[in-house]
């Protein structure tokens, strides 16, 4: 295996996705030389497992690191780049949370078991899931919608937490998302910045609340969302403002924080600016 050139350094911290179901020699010269920190892969670069191992094998070989860290959003549902027949269909968080008591949390834990088995499998070690925000009632778009637990936090918590559990008792990272909370986006984030005028009070006592109790997983991800009472006109992902004072501060999430996709629309500028 051969080492990228700046094998001695530590990697940059990114994660880069790629165009299609093979790595091509300029995307494994691209990224030998940038060296990030791991990948993330869409539906456009999945097509069956031996395929899949053989991709995240070629990932990490082209940065010369084993433990290279490859993700995916894996939530179930309508959120799944591994799709029968060839992985496990899973239910959705709503689906499973409207089973109620010990039939959803255990329906939370075995989905995220399976999840963590396919992309095992797949040689992928990071799964995007749980979603742990908390649902609006008066939210009619459907970028969160049966994506979420519920629009109780206690709920949302217990079987977020559940499903963290079962990601980590099959040897998979989970991910929180989207911090500090995406249920009360009334426009897409993939196409648009959405503005939420809540106030902190209320974002204290429900948005943040199940980041807040499971403020010990190892990773969580950035909403593209514009607070008001936070931060105005600058999107949470880009705000070190809800990032130091409320992300690390009054969440307390001390992990390895990443980005939601920075391609989509919320974000304004190229894509060299957002990233920096």
């Amino acid at each position: 295996m051969s080492s990228p050139p700046n094998a001695s350094s530590p990697p940059k911290a990114c994660l880069f996705g790629l165009g299609g179901p093979t790595l091509t020699a300029e995307e494994r010269a691209f990224f030998a030389e940038a060296d990030p920190l791991g990948f993330i892969l869409f539906a456009r670069n999945i097509e069956d497992p031996a395929q899949v191992r053989a991709l995240t094998a070629a990932l990490r070989e082209a940065v010369g690191r084993a433990d290279a860290p490859v993700l995916v959003d894996q939530e179930g549902g309508r959120v799944a780049r591994l799709k029968p027949p060839h992985w496990h269909a899973l239910p959705s968080a709503a689906r499973i949370a409207a089973l109620g008591g010990a039939a959803a949390a255990e329906a939370a834990w075995l989905a995220g078991r399976l999840i963590a088995h396919d992309c095992t499998a797949a040689g992928i070690d990071v799964a995007c899931a749980p979603v742990l925000d908390v649902l609006a009632p008066d939210v009619a778009t459907q970028v969160i919608g049966d994506r979420a637990f519920g629009d109780a936090p206690a709920i949302v918590t217990a079987l977020g937490r559940r499903m963290a559990d079962g990601l980590l008792a099959g040897g998979v990272l989970p991910v929180a998302k989207h911090m500090p909370g995406h249920g009360r986006a009334k426009v897409d984030s993939h196409h648009a910045l959405p503005t939420v005028s809540a106030s902190l009070g209320e974002l204290q006592a429900v948005d943040f609340a199940p980041f807040r109790a499971l403020n010990d997983l190892p990773l969580a991800m950035t909403a593209h969302i514009d607070f008001t009472a936070l931060d105005p006109g600058v999107p949470a992902t880009c705000s070190a403002r809800i990032v130091g004072e409320v992300i690390r501060g009054q969440i307390g999430f001390d992990g390895f924080l990443l980005s939601d996709d920075l391609s989509m629309a919320a974000l304004e500028g190229p894509l060299d600016e957002r990233a920096a």
